[in-house]
């Protein structure tokens, strides 16, 4: 069978169900993974893999697949079935016998596509520059050879080491009885968020909880506005204290303050971070280089140090495990906890949320506008046939900035404004973030810098 390398992505393996993928490409993917893992000496610990999947139609027929090729190279499968990613990532790092995990998910994707993540036993995601090169050549040769011994499946339930290592993190008796909206938004946050919430003092009321692989209400992505607008719109009616969405497999959130407004992702990552330096004073904050300059000006306020660091979970979580860092943000909210095996574990982002406002006597609105004082762009993407030739353009443009970082892409600095452009790592497009001291200036800048792109 034909195998299209593009479906190999930058942290994950993608594609359309009916075109891409397939149950010959899930097997030989369970039994590349295998050989990795056993090729880098990572089976010290045994020869069990972790195996999750999402609610989407076709996630099944892969998951069985996927086990058929690990049991076929010797592997044992440790099935959790149904499970948000971060819950999947929790089981590959808690368990110290797990050796690795293969999820079948294709995250916040329309119902058409699906994909696999693959994680390592500390719970480090493998990406393009920490084996998914590997695995890609292992799946494309297609050259296996027969095991001797097969594996078995064997199925688990993890919840209560999972909830017993949330409730630790956190003061749960501080928490007020508050009014909540959750969109599930039909993905796998129903796995363990309502029985975590309902430990707590909370009135919570959920929106597309079902999980439903053709995602029936709206796209699973809090990141697209529109999809929020439901969320917006039941904070308002119920004079809730806050919403809180999530993407379709639970590894990123969207959160709605209690005047119905999206709170920047900026904000968030803000407000998040700081409830993790009380445990961690001091601690060494890392955040991506799309995030406003509050970001960390506000945690160092606190006493945090900061560091600025490219885009990608792959390559924020090992920068947290080279350097140490208690807490990883990116704009796009997937948010790592240190305390947790560096995952973003969204339930505790919500845990935070609601233990911040327990304590403070002032509603979300409150807070994360009182934090404000630039004006963000959010990220613009650009269509472009010549990304170099733009990319050249726009440095000789601004390439005498007070500061100039190709970290990722390249990144500008003037004493009012800065910005970012950079290629995606999943996308053919060009991807802006610009700030600037005020709105005006802000929206001068993108003009001008969209001319350059389209002259």
């Amino acid at each position: 069978m034909s195998i299209s390398e593009s479906i190999f992505k930058s942290y994950d393996v993608r594609g359309l169900v009916a075109s891409e993928l397939s149950d010959e490409l899930a097997y030989r993917i369970g039994r590349a993974f295998a050989v990795f893992l056993r090729k880098n000496n990572f089976i010290k610990k045994g020869q069990k893999v972790v195996s999750g999947r999402d609610m989407r139609l076709s996630s099944p027929k892969f998951q069985k697949e996927v086990f058929r090729g690990l049991n076929d190279e010797g592997f044992d499968v440790v099935n959790i079935g149904l499970s948000s990613t971060p819950y999947f990532n929790f089981a590959c790092a808690y368990f110290l016998e797990y050796v690795g995990g293969i999820m079948v998910t294709a995250s916040h994707n329309p119902a058409e596509y699906n994909g696999f993540k693959f994680t390592l036993g500390n719970g480090l995601a493998v990406g393009k520059e920490s084996g998914m090169v590997d695995i890609k050549d292992l799946v494309l040769a297609n050259d296996f050879k027969d095991s001797e011994k097969k594996g078995n499946i064997e199925d688990i339930d993890i919840f209560a080491e999972y909830k017993n290592k949330i409730f630790s993190l956190i003061k749960k008796e501080s928490i007020k009885p508050l009014k909540i909206v959750v969109d599930a938004g039909n993905g796998m946050a129903k796995v363990t968020l309502p029985r975590i919430l309902s430990e707590l003092p909370v009135e919570v009321e959920y929106l597309y909880l079902e999980p439903d692989g053709t995602f029936p209400n709206h796209e699973a992505n809090p990141l697209k506005i529109e999809t929020l607008r439901d969320l917006q719109k039941k904070v308002v009616e119920n004079s809730a204290d806050f919403g809180f969405a999530l993407d379709g497999d639970a590894d990123r959130i969207g959160l709605v303050d209690n005047k119905g407004q999206v709170v920047e992702a900026s904000f968030v990552e803000i407000m998040l971070g700081l409830e993790v330096l009380k445990n961690h004073p001091r601690g060494l904050m890392l955040y991506d280089l799309r995030s406003s300059k509050s970001v960390s000006e506000i945690w160092q306020e606190a006493g945090g140090q900061t560091r600025m660091c490219r885009v990608g979970h792959a390559f924020i979580k090992k920068q947290m495990q080279d350097t140490g860092a208690v807490f990883g943000s990116e704009l796009s909210l997937h948010l790592y906890y240190e305390d947790i095996y560096k995952i973003e574990i969204t339930d505790l982002s919500l845990l935070y949320i609601l233990q911040m406002l327990s304590l403070k006597n002032k509603s979300l609105n409150e807070i994360w506008q009182g934090m404000k004082k630039y004006y963000h762009s959010g990220e613009i993407n650009f269509e472009v046939e010549d990304k170099e030739k733009v990319l050249q353009n726009l440095h000789e443009k601004y390439g005498k900035a007070d500061k100039v970082l190709n970290l990722d892409g390249f990144s500008f600095y003037f004493s009012d404004f800065w910005f970012n452009i950079r290629q995606s790592n999943t996308e053919p497009v060009l991807r802006l973030n610009l700030e600037a001291n005020s709105e005006e200036l802000m929206k001068e800048k993108i003009e001008e810098i969209n001319s350059i792109i389209h002259q």
